[in-house]
C-alpha cells in the first residue's frame, strides 16, 4: 500500500514530531511519503535521515491556490492508494487534491481542535464551515482524544466517521542505564551552556500565548529571590525547547525581571529526548491542549512533571502517572510546586504505566490496522479500533 502524508509544515512541533515517529513504526508493507504545503523545517530534516521521501510543495501563503494542482498532480502521479492529512490548512488542500487525483480513502487527523480554538487560533464561522465541508470530502478522522472527539461530535460529525487513536510515545528511547543518563545530562548542559550544579525548570513547545510560558519566567524571578537569600540552593535556570512569536517577549519580560542570564532559548529542536535529560523538572502550565505529550515525554525521561492540562493522562486512573501533579495555570501555585521540588535531590524516576499505555508500537499497529480496513483492498468495513488500542 502506498501512503502520502500531507501536513502544513514540517518545523519541530507536536504533530509534525508526531507523524515523524509514527513513520518509524509503521508495517514496511505500508509504504509512506511526505508532503509539506510549505516550511520544511527540521522535522523534514529528520525525516529525510529516516529515508522518507519528503516533498516540499512550496506554498507561499493560506491563499496560494497554485499548491493545489501541484498537489493534486503529486498524488495522481505517485500512485497512492490512501492520503492522510495533518493540522487545517492540508486538511483543506490535502482531502480536495486526493478527490481530484481519483483516490477516495482520505484519512485526517486532527491533532488540535478545541471547542472555540484550532491550531491556536480563534474559530470564526467561516474557519468552522471550510473544515465541515473539507471533513465530507474524506473517509474518517482521527481524534488524539476524547477531547477532539468530542468537539468533533458537538461540530455534528457523525461518530461513524471518528476514529479516536491517540498519540504515541517512544518510550524505550527514553529509557537510559543511569550512568548514560548521567554522562548525556553533563554533556548536554555543556553544549547549551548550563552550569552543571544549576536546578533547571524545563518546559517544551511552542513559544506562543496559549502555552504561558511568561508564567514560568515569573516563577523564575521568585526562585531566583530565594536563591539570593538561601545560598545553599541550588541556582535556578529555566530552559525553554522551541520557537515562535512569543520568543522577545518573553526574553523581554525575563530582563525586566532580571532572570535574563537565568534563562536559556534553545529555539527549534529535534533532539527533544536528549534535552529532557538536562532537565530536573518539567513544567507545562498551558491550559488548553488535546493531548499533552510533552507531558508523557517528561514522565518517560524520568522527570517530576507539574502541569494544569492534559488529556492523555485524564483518561487514565491516577496510579497511571504518580510523578505528575496538576496545578492552576498561576504563578504562585508554580512557585508553590517548584520550590518543594528544589529542595529534593534530582533522581531519575520510573517510567510509570501512562508511558507504557502509550507505546507508540501499540498505536502505529492501530493505525496500520485502520489503513487496512480503509483500504480499497480491505474486505471488511470501517468499523470501531479494538479496545487495546483505543485511549
Amino acid at each position: 500500500m502506498r501512503i502520502l502524508h500531507v501536513i502544513t509544515g514540517l518545523a519541530a512541533g507536536g504533530a509534525e514530531r508526531q507523524l515523524q515517529l509514527m513513520l518509524r513504526h509503521l508495517p514496511e508493507r505500508q509504504h509512506c511519503e511526505v508532503a509539506t504545503l510549505t516550511n520544511p523545517g527540521a522535522v523534514a530534516v529528520a525525516l529525510r535521515a529516516d529515508g522518507v521521501t519528503v516533498h516540499d510543495l512550496r506554498m507561499r501563503g493560506n491563499r496560494d491556490l497554485a499548491v493545489l494542482p501541484r498537489l493534486t498532480r503529486l498524488i495522481r502521479s505517485g500512485g497512492y492508494d490512501l492520503v492522510h492529512t495533518h493540522l487545517y490548512r492540508a486538511g483543506l488542500y490535502g482531502r480536495l487534491a486526493a478527490r481530484l487525483a481519483g483516490v477516495r480513502t482520505v484519512v485526517a487527523t486532527e491533532h488540535s481542535l478545541h471547542p472555540g480554538v484550532i491550531e491556536g487560533r480563534p474559530v470564526t464561522p467561516g474557519v468552522k464551515a471550510l473544515y465541515l465541508a473539507a471533513e465530507r470530502l474524506g473517509r474518517t478522522t482521527v481524534a488524539v482524544s476524547r477531547q477532539v472527539a468530542g468537539t468533533l461530535d458537538a461540530w455534528g460529525v457523525p461518530a461513524s466517521r471518528v476514529h479516536l487513536l491517540p498519540n504515541g510515545i517512544d518510550a524505550a528511547r527514553y529509557s537510559l542505564p543511569t550512568a548514560s543518563r548521567a554522562a548525556l545530562r553533563q554533556t548536554v548542559r555543556a553544549e547549551l551552556g548550563l552550569p552543571q550544579q544549576a536546578w533547571v525548570v524545563g518546559a517544551v513547545g511552542r513559544l506562543v500565548p496559549g502555552k504561558r510560558f511568561e508564567l514560568l519566567v515569573d516563577s523564575l524571578a521568585e526562585l531566583a529571590a530565594l536563591a539570593a537569600e538561601h545560598p545553599a540552593l541550588r541556582d535556578p535556570w529555566l530552559l525553554l525547547v522551541g520557537a515562535g512569536p512569543e520568543l522577545d517577549a518573553l526574553v523581554h519580560r525575563a530582563e525586566l525581571l532580571g532572570v535574563r542570564a537565568r534563562l536559556h532559548c534553545t529555539g527549534e529542536r529535534d533532539d527533544v529526548v536528549e534535552l529532557l535529560t538536562a532537565m530536573d523538572v518539567l513544567a507545562a502550565p498551558s491550559t488548553e491542549e488535546t493531548f499533552g505529550l510533552t507531558v508523557l515525554e517528561g514522565l518517560a525521561a524520568g522527570l517530576p512533571v507539574r502541569y494544569s492540562a492534559c488529556p492523555a493522562l485524564d483518561e487514565l486512573a491516577p496510579e497511571a502517572a504518580p510523578g505528575a501533579v496538576r496545578l492552576p495555570s498561576e504563578t504562585a501555585a508554580y512557585t508553590g510546586a517548584l520550590c518543594e521540588l528544589w529542595s529534593r535531590r534530582s533522581v531519575a524516576l520510573p517510567q510509570p504505566p501512562a508511558v507504557a499505555h502509550y507505546d507508540i508500537a501499540r498505536i502505529a499497529d492501530g493505525l496500520a490496522q485502520l489503513y487496512d480496513r480503509l483500504s480499497p483492498a480491505g474486505a471488511a468495513p470501517v468499523g470501531r479500533l479494538p479496545a487495546a488500542v483505543r485511549a
